[in-house]
């Protein structure tokens, strides 16, 4: 499983430890991963995901998962996301209009 996050694409950095007498050595900036479920009301289900935890900051502060994937960049989402992108904005349209053109009644 790659060390990456779904929406936003934050992955692995690399960098220097760095001693007092100041010596370098490799080391490895991870994200901060976590699992979560978030639901999508435009597809009326639970979506998993694997995404950084700034990430989830930023889902809920834009309205949830729906805004999120709306707004986002199809490069930075998984190729999983950009097809749940994809049936939301298919969903979100037929719930705006109906069949004929005309606005749907809410």
């Amino acid at each position: 499983m790659a060390r990456r996050c779904e929406l936003t694409g934050k992955g692995v950095m690399t960098g220097n430890n760095v001693s007092h007498a100041n010596n370098k050595t490799k080391r490895r900036f991870l994200p901060n991963l976590v699992d979560v479920t978030l639901i999508s009301d435009s597809l009326e289900r639970r979506v998993k995901l694997r995404i950084a935890a700034s990430s989830l900051r930023t889902v809920e502060h834009r309205g949830g998962l729906d805004k999120f994937l709306i707004k986002a960049k199809d490069v930075e989402l998984s190729e999983r996301m950009q097809r749940i992108k994809r049936e939301v904005v298919a969903a979100t349209a037929a719930n705006t209009t109906d069949a004929a053109g005309t606005p749907a009644e809410s």
